[in-house]
Order: structure tokens, then C-alpha cells, then sequence
């Protein structure tokens, strides 16, 4: 072990601490591993490598350098006040919890929030993670920014404020988005077709992104405005995929427009 190596606690074992620590493995000392559950404690812990396993907050490491709060948002608060401050950096990697749930017990603490879906089961390259960080001062964001560059290549300062907008724009992207694919699996699945038949769609999709803005890359019916084909694929449709189905399309016929009247506008 090298001497300057951080040595680092892992409070929780979820898919993000999961992430986090496989990032971090090769790069500091990681000392302790916490889940209410043991077992899962346990597991996390052979799998990076660590030693010690614990779901008693009471015996966490007292003398580690940086305490990685991988919790669910509402334990982030209950985790903190069950552990006196060690003076120690202590971080929570949530990106719509303040940095405030844990100012008001910790002399340095911050936040360092991978914005990525993560899954225990298919491992991500952290380094190509985009990392929003924040401190409770100047002096201890600077210190975060440091640790996180360990992890990711991508890291950024973002406030409070600045996290949450993220925060929800990964919604639209990410959890929103996964939710169409549910529902085109269902359209498909009606009629014995397989959901493999759009991955190639998809994939174009998202390559296109690289090149273009979302708003550039629209296709499709409602783009187009022809109400005929929307017509169609809505007698198909039926509860709320019927409702979502006529939302999405007045949403992406009324961007069109507007983009349609800057153009005219501009001549």
C-alpha cells in the first residue's frame, strides 16, 4: 500500500456504492464496508477487496480519511447523526440531497454524485463518469474535486441548486426514457414481437446525439405533423399509453413549431 492512498469507508451496498468502490479500489485503501444488512456488507466487501464488514454503525473505522455515504436519500440524515464527527471527509453521493444534510454535523463534508444509472449486475467504467462535486467550503470542494478526479476523468462543481437541475433532466433522460422502451416492449409483446427488433432504432438514437442536438434529431409522425399516421397508431393504443402517446405528440409537434417560427423569424 502506498502511503498517501486514502483510506476510505463504503457506508452502504447498493448499486451506486457498488459503482463507487469498484472505482475506487485500485486507487485508495478501502478500509471498511457498511450495510444494514450483513451479508450484503459482506458481499461488497470480497468483491473490492476489503477486509472488514459491519451493519452496525457503532463500530464503523474511527480513523479512515474520506466516508462514502451510498445510501438511500432519506438515510443520509440517519446514518450521519448515529456516528459522532471523526473530523474525517464525509461525502454523500446523491445528486437531489443538499449538501446541507450533512453540514450542520460535519466539520468537511460534500457530495459526489456519479451521474449514471448503475446496476450491480453490468459494471461501468467510472472513469468516463460525469462527477458533480461540492463542499461545505471553498477549501473542502477543492478537496473533493481531488478525491473524485481518483474515480472519474469528468468532474465537475455544481451547487446545490445546480445538482438538482441535473437531477431531474437525468430523469427525463435516463428513467423517463426507460419507461417508453417498457411501454414499446408492451406494444410489441401484444402482437408475439420482440423487443430486440428496435435496439438497432435505439442505437442510432443515441449515436445521433454525439452530432446533433435532441431537438435536431426529432423524426417521426408528430415532427412531421402528420395527423393521419397519429391517428392510426392511436386507435391501436389504449388507456395510458394512449394518453402518453397524444401527450408526447402535442409536446413534440409544439417544439417543431416553435422551432419553425424562430427559423421564419430569423429571415
Amino acid at each position: 500500500m502506498r502511503s498517501e492512498q486514502k483510506r476510505v469507508v463504503i457506508v452502504g451496498s447498493g448499486n451506486v456504492a457498488t459503482s463507487v468502490a469498484l472505482g475506487l479500489r485500485e486507487e485508495c485503501e478501502l478500509v471498511q464496508v457498511y450495510s444494514r444488512h450483513i451479508e450484503n456488507a459482506q458481499a461488497l466487501a470480497s468483491k473490492v477487496g476489503c477486509a472488514d464488514a459491519t451493519d452496525d454503525l457503532r463500530r464503523l473505522v474511527a480513523d479512515a480519511d474520506v466516508y462514502m455515504v451510498s445510501v438511500t436519500d432519506d438515510a443520509i440524515g440517519e446514518v450521519v447523526a448515529s456516528v459522532p464527527d471523526n473530523g474525517a471527509l464525509w461525502l454523500h453521493t446523491s445528486g437531489s440531497v443538499p449538501v446541507s444534510a450533512l453540514a450542520g454535523a460535519r466539520q468537511r463534508c460534500g457530495v459526489m454524485w456519479p451521474m449514471q444509472s448503475f446496476s450491480k449486475s453490468m459494471p461501468v467504467s467510472m472513469a468516463d463518469v460525469h462527477v458533480f462535486v461540492e463542499g461545505n467550503n471553498e477549501a473542502t470542494t477543492a478537496q473533493v474535486a481531488e478525491f473524485a478526479g481518483m474515480l472519474s476523468r469528468n468532474v465537475t462543481v455544481a451547487d446545490s441548486a445546480k445538482r438538482k437541475r441535473l437531477h431531474v433532466a437525468s430523469v427525463f433522460a435516463c428513467n423517463f426514457a426507460n419507461h417508453m422502451w417498457t411501454l414499446a416492449a408492451e406494444v410489441l409483446e401484444e402482437s408475439g414481437l420482440s423487443f430486440d427488433a428496435l435496439l438497432p432504432l435505439i442505437r442510432t438514437t443515441v449515436e445521433k446525439l454525439e452530432h446533433l442536438r435532441p431537438l435536431e434529431s426529432q423524426t417521426g409522425p408528430a415532427a412531421r405533423g402528420d395527423e393521419k399516421v397519429m391517428r392510426g397508431h392511436m386507435e391501436l393504443l389504449t388507456g395510458d399509453k394512449r394518453e402518453i402517446y397524444a401527450m408526447l405528440s402535442r409536446s413534440i409537434r409544439e417544439s417543431q413549431r416553435k422551432t419553425e417560427d424562430n427559423g421564419k423569424n430569423r429571415v
